[in-house]
């Protein structure tokens, strides 16, 4: 049975189609939550909020976008609504690496490969930074670069999930990439070459 064939048998109230649903996204939800999140628990509670949503909701979906993106913004949206009742935000682990191109930046998890404690202190002090940077970036840059550079998310979906043009996701998130980048530098970091991704 397809992803549409499941859609409309859980709109009819079909129980199992809905938990074959649920097991298709768990994990993308759980990962995009954990990431704007930082932390287990709230990655898990938001994930509950975001299928209770869903079940809620999905007679309302009108598949005009598709369900992934729909499943993303309600995502988004609970994300949101926890980090307005946190008084203390969680770090996102997660290293951001700066492109050649001044215009780029994306997210590498950080390497094990090999044992260096100068070069593993300075990559973790680096990433301490990004990580207050990108928390301390105003709400809609925060979210673009989460969905852009930790997401992994296209141009299209993101305009979608946000209800934007794709020329507005691309000029936000040029200031968002510029603003975190001005963060760093200024506080005198020194940000590693590596290639970017487009």
């Amino acid at each position: 049975m397809n992803e549409r064939e499941l859609i409309t048998k859980a709109k009819d109230g079909d129980d199992t189609a809905f938990e074959q649903l649920v097991r298709s996204y768990e994990k993308k939800v759980y990962a995009t939550a954990y990431r704007y999140m930082g932390s287990e628990q709230d990655a898990l509670d938001v994930s509950q909020d975001v299928f209770i949503r869903v079940f809620r909701f999905i007679k309302s979906f009108n598949e005009e976008s598709s369900f992934s993106t729909w499943i993303y913004r309600i995502t988004v949206n609970v994300c949101k609504d926890y980090i307005k009742k946190r008084q203390q935000r969680s770090e996102l682990p997660l290293e951001v690496v700066m492109g050649e191109d001044e215009d780029d930046i994306f997210v590498n998890e950080i390497s094990d490969s090999t044992y260096d404690p100068a070069e593993v202190f300075e990559r973790a002090e680096l990433s301490r930074e990004i990580r207050k940077g990108i928390e301390e970036l105003p709400d809609n840059y925060r979210e673009i670069i989460i969905m852009r550079d930790l997401s992994d998310l296209s141009y299209e979906e993101i305009a979608d999930a946000l209800s934007i043009e794709i020329g507005t996701v691309k000029s936000r998130l040029a200031r968002a990439r510029e603003k975190l980048r001005k963060k760093l530098l200024q506080n005198g970091n020194k940000l590693p070459i590596s290639r970017s991704k487009s």
